[in-house]
């Protein structure tokens, strides 16, 4: 530019020769892919003109012909109908000469939006597989279903003013056109909604199984109550007292709820997750909500208690109880009113009214500690001293027994406390090395007892046994196990869930004769006998929700059911019954849909004992790691009970287990309406094909990371796609006698052992690697062999469904290859005869021979020095020493 702006023809020649050498440097720099991209692109145009003579005969004859696109539209319509008209993946009866795999997808919930690309992942995981073991020679059942009760739904219907079924009912139809418009092998068939009244019917079955087993039950639970919504908040919806959706203050009341007894399960749900094939996380999240903990029960007598009431606590710490210097117990503990001091009541009252409106997780998320003084005092069980007793939010009356014996040098809440409220703080465990303490801070090791009386001196195990074997001798407490894992809170108070199969007898006031009175008019007076449920009998099963034109939520506790009166209230032999009108959570259908699949027409049983005995456990259940814990662990704890009922004979329901990782939006971010990242995959099947989106999926890495999803990245498995579909139309054209050469036999073979090793381990993207490697080796072929084309059709099919089956017909094959055997590798044929190993020269890298595997020194010498630059190192020197290791190197020492 300078050399222009002086002017001259001189200076002008020597600015073009200055920014060609420019043009030159720039691309000795520039990613070798670009500039290979670049070449290509000038290739193609120099080939483009050439082809533009008005010779159309000679551009003809010099160019090979254009490869034909892969018609994705016609053929996944061809072979969706095919499928569907043949009933192929119809479950078999099963063979007693075959093995079966039941692969299962954790079935989705019918959301008004549809799916979005990150939906179709684990399915389309499951899919792959289950088209495997079809041509593995297994019976496979591959069943899908629908989720359809619950909260979203009933919020949908409120927002759209519709019925919850009809809602319910179009979501699911919309899901299933785009389940199967990407062609996933279900048997439709066994196809089953929550919501089904066939279905409802067996859930309600189960609950009354459970609850004349003794193990659901009601009971007064504190819970986080929203008037304004209508009805109890888990832990993680409330936040500072507000509700998580719409600000709405939030009440802890205690309700009357269904409970169902999961706790007397805890031993058998650890216990049964050994020999589980689950991944290592979900395995570890299990037991750690489960929690089993081994420690001691230790009992405060409260002190000048009338009653002789008392004070129980846990920990795993009994060897520091001598350094308990106050107790503290949760606000709702019942306990509080009776301990508190008249100087203290107005203090302690309004604090625990200040956090009752608090969730659980509020109350322990926070960093600050709160509390006050009681007035009380309890006995310790040991010393007979007094402790004070104090009320802290920290602790929780839904965890273990709602109180604490605190040790401030020895836990850091306590220590937190302690300090806040500048409360004594007495050390009791020594560091084993003899060190001081630090304190600044709690010491939670393990170590050595001291300022413990006849405990001193001893290990923090020993001390641990002393101390509990004393309190079992003075009946003060003694050794438990005790469980972080709750008893499962089973009542909604909403109008879109299972209705509970349990009804009440009704009372009226003295004197009056039930048959002239009717509880369901207004100013009735009547009481309703909570305390005598009485089951449903199962021959009235199912027991239907009523239809009811406003059934949005109320600030009646007892759900908007109640307001159904004509189906709540009932005449029976004379009396007045009500029917339960609090609802089942909607984890009640996910917890056992895995067996109706089994038997999903049958009307007299939920599923028999021959389809359990033919079909379970589920061998392979794909899903996210976000039911790790809750989904899983109802499950396993309703199967469970089914095994000791004799209603199954497999103690656990899910044998292997795999998490799909979550795809995210383009943005990195997870896929929301509200980002305005989502993918419809309609969009994806219509522009480029159900197949695309399935290999783009299994293709973009690991099947349980979490990757971001690129619209534009489709584009190479479509080119993939047209390739495969090139190289078998060159083989349906060719000479049956085309025989392979060695390199392609080779590497054939390589492929089938890859793919098929690949897909039992699930690492898809390799697998469909490999396949592209296949596809562009046959590709460069003059004459593509037809049995390489056969066995790539095989193993592109469980990934490309349409693609596969369109290419096995195209070769000739009228039948579908679906339950066609699968490809079979000779081992001996993916072992190279040849290797390539490097040479050394005074040991730097020089060059490279490829030689046989098991060739000798002298061979491999001799294929040495005939590499140029190996012969320019040693030419003129003495070789002193010749390192040979047959397969790995070669070096030569020159000197």
């Amino acid at each position: 530019i300078c050399f222009l702006l002086i002017g001259g023809p001189m200076k002008l020649l020597l600015a073009v020769v200055s920014w060609l050498m420019l043009l030159r440097v720039t691309a000795s720099f520039a990613p070798r892919h670009l500039v290979q991209r670049a070449s290509r692109i000038r290739s193609s145009t120099v080939m483009a003109s050439q082809t533009t003579s008005t010779d159309k005969t000679a551009a003809t004859s010099s160019t090979p012909p254009t490869p034909a696109s892969y018609p994705f539209s016609t053929v996944e319509t061809k072979w969706q109908e095919y499928w569907d008209t043949q009933e192929t993946f119809k479950t078999p009866i099963r063979s007693a000469t075959k093995p079966k795999k039941y692969v299962l997808d954790m079935f989705p919930y019918p959301s008004g939006a549809g799916l979005h690309v990150g939906h179709p992942e684990g399915y389309t995981a499951s899919d792959v597989m289950a088209r495997y073991y079809r041509m593995k020679g297994y019976d496979v059942l591959h069943p899908i279903g629908w989720d359809s009760f619950g909260l979203p739904a009933e919020q949908f219907a409120i927002q759209t003013g519709a019925q919850p079924d009809e809602t319910t009912k179009a979501n699911i139809a919309n899901f299933k056109r785009q389940l199967k418009s990407l062609g996933f092998s279900y048997d439709w068939d066994r196809e089953v909604a929550t919501t089904d009244v066939n279905y409802v019917k067996w859930t309600q079955w189960i609950f009354l199984q459970l609850f004349k087993k003794g193990l659901a039950e009601q009971s007064s639970v504190s819970v986080n109550w929203c008037p304004a919504l209508g009805t109890v908040l888990a832990n993680e919806e409330v936040i500072n007292g507000l509700s998580e959706r719409g600000d709405h203050p939030v009440e802890r009341l205690p309700l009357r709820q269904w409970i169902l007894k999961i706790t007397d399960y805890a031993d058998r749900l650890e216990a049964g997750l050994d020999g589980l094939e689950w991944p290592s996380g979900t395995l570890t999240a299990q037991r750690q909500w489960i929690g089993k903990s081994q420690g001691c029960n230790i009992d405060f007598m409260v002190d000048n208690s009338a009653d002789n009431e008392k004070i129980s606590v846990f920990t795993t710490r009994a060897d520091t109880l001598l350094g308990v210097t106050y107790v503290t117990l949760a606000p709702e503990h019942p306990l509080v009113s009776k301990i508190c001091s008249d100087g203290k009541r107005e203090e302690v009252e309004g604090y625990v009214k200040t956090t009752s409106s608090r969730s659980d997780l509020d109350r322990t998320s926070q960093k600050t500690k709160t509390g006050v003084f009681t007035g009380g005092y309890v006995l310790h069980p040991i010393t007979n001293k007094k402790i004070p007793v104090w009320v802290g939010d920290y602790v929780l009356g839904s965890y273990g027994t709602g109180a604490v014996m605190a040790v401030p040098a020895h836990d850091e809440r306590d220590f937190e406390f302690a300090q806040k409220f500048q409360l004594p703080i007495t050390w009791v465990v020594k560091p084993s090395d003899g060190s001081e303490w630090n304190k600044e801070e709690a010491f939670t090791d393990a170590g050595v007892a001291v300022n413990s009386g006849d405990f001193n001196g001893l290990s923090t195990e020993e001390t641990k046994k002393a101390i509990t074997e004393k309190l079992e001798v003075i009946g003060m407490g003694g050794a438990q196990i005790t469980y972080k894992l709750r008893d499962w809170v089973f009542s909604r108070q909403r109008y879109w869930g299972e209705p509970i199969p349990i009804y009440f007898p009704v009372d009226f006031v003295d004197d009056v004769d039930p048959q002239s009175v009717d509880p369901r008019d207004d100013g009735c007076e009547h009481t309703i006998r909570f305390d005598q449920p009485i089951p449903v009998d199962e021959a009235d099963l199912p027991l239907e929700l009523p239809l009811m034109d406003n059934f949005q939520p109320g600030d009646d506790p007892a759900g908007c059911l109640a307001r159904a009166k004509d189906w709540r209230y009932f005449e029976k032999d004379g009396k007045w019954f009500a029917r339960e009108t609090n609802t089942m959570p909607q984890w009640a259908g996910s917890c056992w849909y895995y067996f109706r699949f089994l038997d999903n027409k049958n009307s007299e049983e939920a599923f028999s004992k021959q389809a359990d005995a033919d079909w379970m456990p589920v061998d392979l259940y794909v899903g996210g790691a976000e039911h790790a814990v809750l989904h899983l662990l109802y499950a396993r704890f309703w199967h469970q009970v089914l095994f000791d009922l004799g209603y199954t004979q497999h103690p656990e329901p899910f044998q292997k287990l795999v998490h799909q990782g979550m795809i995210l939006g383009s943005d990195g971010e997870k896929m929301s309406k509200s980002r305005g990242n989502v993918v419809n995959p309609d969009d994806i099947v219509d522009a480029q094909g159900a197949d695309a989106l399935r290999l783009y999926e299994m293709f973009m890495g690991p099947l349980e990371a979490v990757k971001p999803w690129q619209t534009s990245q489709v584009a190479g498995v479509v080119r993939f796609q047209n390739k495969v579909y090139n190289v078998v139309n060159a083989a349906a054209a060719s000479d049956d006698s085309v025989e392979m050469d060695d390199e392609t036999t080779r590497l054939l073979h390589k492929t089938m052992k890859k793919v098929s090793e690949d897909i039992d381990a699930m690492a898809f993207n390799t697998a469909i690697s490999a396949l592209m490697v296949l596809t562009n080796h046959l590709n460069a072929l003059d004459n593509v062999p037809r049995e390489a084309a056969e066995k790539l059709s095989l193993m592109v099919s469980p990934f490309a469904p349409h693609l596969g089956e369109e290419c096995w017909n195209i070769l000739g094959h009228e039948e579908s290859l679906a339950y066609h055997p699968w490809v079979e590798f000779d081992e001996s044929l993916c072992v190279d005869d040849t290797i390539k190993m490097g040479v050394q020269v005074n040991g730097k890298a020089r060059g490279e021979i490829e030689i046989a595997k098991d060739a000798d020194e002298e061979t491999a010498m001799a294929a040495a020095m005939e590499q140029e630059r190996v012969v320019a190192q040693v030419d003129g020197k003495d070789i002193k020493k010749i390192i040979y290791v047959p397969g790995r190197i070669l070096n030569i020492v020159a000197k």
